[in-house]
């Protein structure tokens, strides 16, 4: 193995067999022969080399075989063909609570644990301290873990896999549960692993987190390595060839009488039961995303259609689902602004309406209703609150 590697991946290939007409009782165990082997390749013929001191992103849709790949560097899983070979004491966050008994403390289980990753006792009294604070469970730390919600459980198991002192860490998506306050910490300490020269690799859907925490992207399509390189050019790319997949993927279900399109829209402003004025005309601003070529957004208030509709730009929107609707999605129309004018605003208690429609069948994708309240002296969203 190259002394300048921490990983070393060799035409490697796994599959998993699967048997058709699989015995369910003792009886048909007994009397049946057992179905035809059905072999799945998950990854095949794989060869990688992650240096020591990178950050790698492995990005991919889902069953494309990311995490299967991380479960083989962490030899969980081992390969049918070709080699993996790791170089340097690893640490890895694959599923969430991995390793935890239910009916232990927090304290306890970070003593076993930390344990699994090879410290002894004297080691983990000295580290305690500070993965306690970095997890800020506080009193929790001494209740059961069974009583922890998901994202205690990733606050302790995160906590404990960067205070080993790993040279190498594989991080599954398991960075997506938790608050956002907590998410950004544990950005900023992969930020401060990365600058200290450890060995990273991530699977994860955040493609904007990539660009910014990695330096390099391994697309893993249908099983095989697709593109290694800068993650810039290596996400364009995955974006290109979902975007051709989804529409791929509708008009076969088109073809098959199968296609069920989907999608979201959402009323961002006025939120629901706030007072709006009646001096001027009301802005309705919102965001649509659908995979239909031709989606049409309606918006209703009192269930009569809003005539002045336009779509407009929501960068931030289209970030959040540029993956899912590769293709069908554009930065500059994926919002939408309706105007009502003050002339039909009447005081009182109105329903608003945002309604998406595919735009060949008018069949409805999805919709969002709130209430708002016309007045004379409208008062903020915040003193509604208040009382």
């Amino acid at each position: 193995m190259d002394p300048r590697n921490a990983i070393e991946i060799r035409h490697m290939s796994k599959t998993f067999r699967t048997y058709k007409d699989k015995q369910k009782t003792l009886k048909e165990r007994l009397t049946r022969r057992r179905g035809d082997v059905i072999e799945n390749t998950v990854l095949d013929d794989i060869s990688l080399d992650i240096k020591k001191g990178e950050t790698v992103a492995l990005i991919g849709t889902n069953g494309s075989g990311k995490s299967t790949l991380l479960k083989l560097m962490t030899k969980i899983l081992y390969p049918n063909k070709g080699t993996i070979e790791t170089q340097g004491k690893l640490t890895s966050l694959l599923e969430l609570g991995a390793g935890f008994h239910p009916d232990f403390t927090g304290r306890e289980n970070i003593y076993f644990n930390a344990a699994v990753f090879g410290l002894n006792r004297e080691e983990i009294d000295k580290r305690i301290d500070d993965i306690i604070e970095f997890s800020e469970l506080g009193p929790f730390i001494d209740e059961p873990v069974r009583t922890y919600s998901s994202g205690m459980y990733m606050r302790l198991a995160f906590s404990v896999a960067i205070n080993v002192d790993a040279e190498i860490l594989l991080i599954d998506e398991i960075l997506a549960v938790g608050d956002q306050h907590f998410q950004n910490k544990c950005f900023d300490k992969l930020e401060e692993l990365r600058d200290s020269e450890k060995t990273i690799v991530i699977v994860s859907h955040s493609l904007g987190m990539v660009k910014i925490l990695c330096s390099r992207a391994v697309w893993i399509y249908k099983g095989k390595l697709r593109l290694d390189g800068d993650p810039t050019y290596v996400i364009s790319k995955y974006l290109e060839q979902s975007a051709i997949d989804n529409k791929e993927e509708v008009k076969k279900a088109a073809e098959d009488q199968e296609a069920v399109p989907r999608g979201a829209v959402f009323i961002d402003s006025p939120v629901a039961f706030q007072s709006v004025s009646n001096q001027e005309d009301l802005k309705i601003n919102g965001w649509a995303v659908s995979n239909s070529e031709n989606e049409v957004v309606e918006v209703l208030f009192d269930d009569k259609p809003v005539t002045d509709i336009h779509r407009s730009v929501r960068s931030d929107v289209f970030r959040a689902y540029e993956e899912d609707y590769a293709g069908f999605i554009d930065e500059a129309t994926v919002g939408y602004i309706a105007t009502i004018p003050k002339e039909e605003l009447v005081n009182g208690s109105h329903h608003l309406e945002a309604i998406v429609r595919d735009g060949k069948t008018k069949r409805q994708i999805d919709r969002r209703s709130i209430r708002i309240k016309v007045d004379d002296n409208p008062v903020s969203a915040e003193d509604d609150k208040k009382g």
